[in-house]
């Protein structure tokens, strides 16, 4: 039997992010292009860019160093009835963000300074390598709400801070998102990804409370869900 971190294993992982990379650049772009009735949206390329390379890189990373984990972090067959209806609602929000940042092109309705550009593409970037590092962190953090076998709490690193520092990094990257995009209107679907996290982080922790040893300490222990001396 071939190992789980094998070359063919491997390769079919890296394969698998890289076609992932292809289809979020291809659904997003359509998005965001088709709204602003042009290719030449610069503040979309430099979105598309950053997510796009910064997903593939950290994927193809994992493809490479942990296949297994890799391939849980690709699937998406959500069991729980809740987070079923709560990522269909995140990715509509999503849409949403990226269509009105396209339609805010189109129409100029917003002026965002270059500089603040940058400055959130910076943040943006540095909300994938919070995703890189937690994922380091947790083996087990998986893209649906379930217990794993032989799943253990991991209380250390960012989980010492906050109890999902994963939902952190993503609330932080599409809250900055409309701002890389210049789009301040976008701002305000955007604004819907963290309400809704925190429904998904509701229903996860009633999960993680029940089948994870110690889950029940480790909220006492650590007292914030998603932003520190907040939440």
């Amino acid at each position: 039997m071939a190992s789980e971190n094998g070359p063919k294993q491997k390769l079919m992982i890296v394969a698998r992010a890289i076609l992932n990379g292809f289809l979020a650049l291809v659904s997003f772009g359509l998005s965001l292009f088709l709204p602003a009735g042009t290719l030449g949206f610069r503040n979309a390329w430099l979105f598309l860019g950053i997510f796009v390379i910064g997903l593939v890189t950290v994927l193809v990373y994992f493809a490479l160093t942990n296949s297994e984990y890799a391939r849980k972090r690709l699937q998406a067959n959500e069991q729980e009835k809740p987070q079923r209806i709560v990522m269909a609602s995140l990715i509509l929000a999503a849409l949403a963000m990226l269509i009105v940042a396209g339609l805010d092109h189109r129409y100029r309705w917003s002026r965002v300074p270059v500089p603040l550009v940058v400055v959130a593409a910076v943040i943006m970037t540095a909300s994938l390598v919070m995703v890189f590092i937690v994922m380091k962190q947790n083996a087990y953090a998986s893209r649906v709400v379930e217990i794993q076998q032989h799943q253990k709490l991991i209380d250390t690193g960012t989980y010492s801070i906050v109890r999902h520092p994963m939902y952190l990094a993503f609330s932080i990257l599409f809250c900055v998102s409309p701002i890389v995009l210049g789009s301040f209107f976008s701002l305000i679907p955007a604004a819907c990804i963290p309400v809704l996290l925190t429904f998904r982080i509701r229903n996860e922790e009633q999960v993680l409370s029940k089948g994870l040893a110690g889950y029940d300490q480790y909220m006492k222990k650590v007292k914030y869900r998603l932003i520190p001396f907040v939440w």
